[in-house]
């Protein structure tokens, strides 16, 4: 359904997450992309450096954050807009957490998995406001963290852009791509 936006998708997380970064105060350590040291040693099969942190290439981030978190959160088979709220919120917090989120967006069972019940409502459901409720539940999550204090104008701006970018998409007309691939759903 959205695959199409996955190149947008994947720019926007790697403009705002940004090179490297050893912030004393997070906890997930030193950053790539947004991708920690843990995340880069377990996609590699290997413990990995700081070293091998700041030689991480934005492809092979790029490759992370489709296997582990877009893919993960089944966003292809979101509609556009929920799918790029989905999946920065996965990025940001996990893929359950954010599959969570949008359960409780769309008032099904919340266990964290973006099974056929999930993605049927997401199929029905405004996406303007299954976007609004994601971000707004994100914003109170963050808020509750003891790194607020440090990190939260950051991640109140980063909400925003999603928020923004996600809302346009949902705005946007179906490409003829995805429309074809609906109507194959329907028909099956």
């Amino acid at each position: 359904m959205a695959a199409v936006n996955v190149p947008g998708a994947l720019a926007l997380v790697l403009r705002i997450e940004g090179g490297y970064v050893d912030h004393p105060q997070d906890p997930g350590g030193a950053t790539k992309y947004g991708i920690t040291l843990a995340t880069l040693s377990a996609c590699r099969g290997r413990r990995c450096t700081k070293a091998d942190m700041r030689a991480l290439t934005e492809e092979e981030a790029g490759a992370i954050y489709r296997a582990r978190y877009w893919d993960r959160v089944r966003a292809d088979e979101l509609p556009p807009g929920i799918d790029e709220a989905v999946f920065d919120f996965a990025v940001n917090s996990g893929p359950s957490r954010a599959v969570i989120a949008l359960q409780r967006a769309l008032g099904v069972a919340d266990d964290g998995v973006p099974g056929p019940v999930t993605l049927a409502a997401a199929r029905r459901a405004n996406p303007r406001k299954v976007v609004n409720a994601i971000c707004d539940d994100r914003l109170a999550m963050m808020r509750r963290l003891s790194t607020w204090k440090t990190f939260g104008k950051g991640w109140s701006r980063r909400v925003a852009a999603v928020r923004a970018a996600a809302l346009a998409l949902t705005d946007a007309p179906p490409t003829l791509a995805e429309r074809a691939a609906s109507l194959l759903k329907r028909a099956a």
